[in-house]
């Protein structure tokens, strides 16, 4: 479909049952706004890092002298495994429980190793700890979501390279939607929704990042972030617990592939919001398939940040840059 790159149009997004403005005419408008910090070097160790071997944790605990992946429950977690939740006053102020437990992965000792710096092996090894604690905590909690908050620009409070895992007894809205949308898709067109779209974008390659035989990284159609991606299997998978040998081991290559060029597009460690999707268990399999998203805020250079305000928060997303010309950025930095 040409869109041309000049005119404004709404896209839509099949798996949040959203919309999203796109204005490709404003790409060049001129930036006075804020400009965001260009983080510095870290060292491989840090002795005031409450996340680093051996170093005393804000809590108070001190961590083991650990040599590969380290998994902990958070110190201070946004859920409880034993609360209760306020009464409820009739429809219009409800509340329900939220039970839960807040666990966090440092991915290495080093402080200074993130996931783009890291080995195929490495990375294999953080792979095989979101496919353990999922498969954990999924005997006790209806929905586990593994997401990373990277850098100072996304809220993350502490420089070593880590992730998060938090599980709840209850589904999340964004998941809420999307078994809806992708459960109505494939009763609808008799494939899983998330699979037939993975399988589109390999024939059309215009918002392709990379791919190799199991993998494919797309800006995706309704990206709202600047150089957003959608990481999908290109065979149908649910769940991480459901990879193959050779998917998982491909996914430890296109990681490194696409957060490496992340890094090489404005030549910092690009900051990102990340997150993997999987089906939950009341979910109807069939219908899903398993997808990471990275929403990454930088715009135009390593200070020039998209803010999400006015119209965004009042009406619904907008974006200048199209994901197509995204997609050729990202593309031109790919090794």
């Amino acid at each position: 479909m040409d869109m041309s790159n000049k005119h404004p149009h709404r896209r839509y997004n099949p798996l949040s049952d959203r919309w999203v403005l796109v204005s490709p005419q404003r790409d060049q408008r001129p930036w006075q706004g804020q400009l965001e910090e260009t983080p510095s070097a870290e060292p491989t160790y840090s002795s005031d890092c409450y996340l680093c071997p051996g170093n005393e944790r804000a809590g108070g605990a001190i961590n083991p002298q650990y040599s590969d992946v380290f998994v902990f429950d958070n110190d201070y977690p946004a859920l409880l495994s034993d609360t209760h939740a306020p009464d409820s006053d009739g429809a219009l102020f409800r509340a329900n429980s939220a039970q839960g437990r807040c666990r966090v992965i440092c991915y290495s000792p080093r402080h200074d190793l993130t996931l783009a710096s890291m080995t195929k092996e490495q990375l294999l090894a953080v792979i095989d700890t979101w496919v353990k604690e999922t498969a954990s905590l999924s005997e006790h909690y209806q929905h586990v979501q593994i997401f990373e908050n990277r850098g100072a620009t996304m809220g993350c409070s502490n420089a070593h390279p880590h992730g998060q895992i938090w599980a709840l007894d209850a589904l999340p809205s964004e998941i809420i939607v999307e078994d809806r949308q992708q459960a109505a898709y494939l009763d609808e067109h008799g494939l899983p929704m998330l699979l037939d779209y993975a399988h589109k974008e390999n024939d059309k390659g215009e918002r392709m990042v990379c791919c190799n035989a199991h993998w494919i990284a797309v800006v995706p159609w309704w990206a709202t972030w600047p150089y957003e991606v959608l990481l999908l299997p290109l065979q149908q998978v649910a769940t991480l617990l459901d990879l193959g040998t050779e998917q998982h081991d491909s996914l430890a290559e296109i990681l490194k592939r696409l957060l490496s060029a992340y890094d090489r597009l404005f030549c910092v460690p690009f900051p990102y919001s990340m997150g993997w999707h999987g089906a939950p268990g009341t979910a109807k399999k069939d219908a899903w398939q398993l997808h990471a998203h990275f929403f990454p805020p930088l715009l135009r250079s390593a200070t020039v940040r998209k803010h999400m305000v006015g119209f965004e928060m009042l009406g619904e997303s907008q974006r200048d840059l199209t994901p197509e010309r995204a997609a050729e950025h990202l593309r031109k930095v790919m090794s």
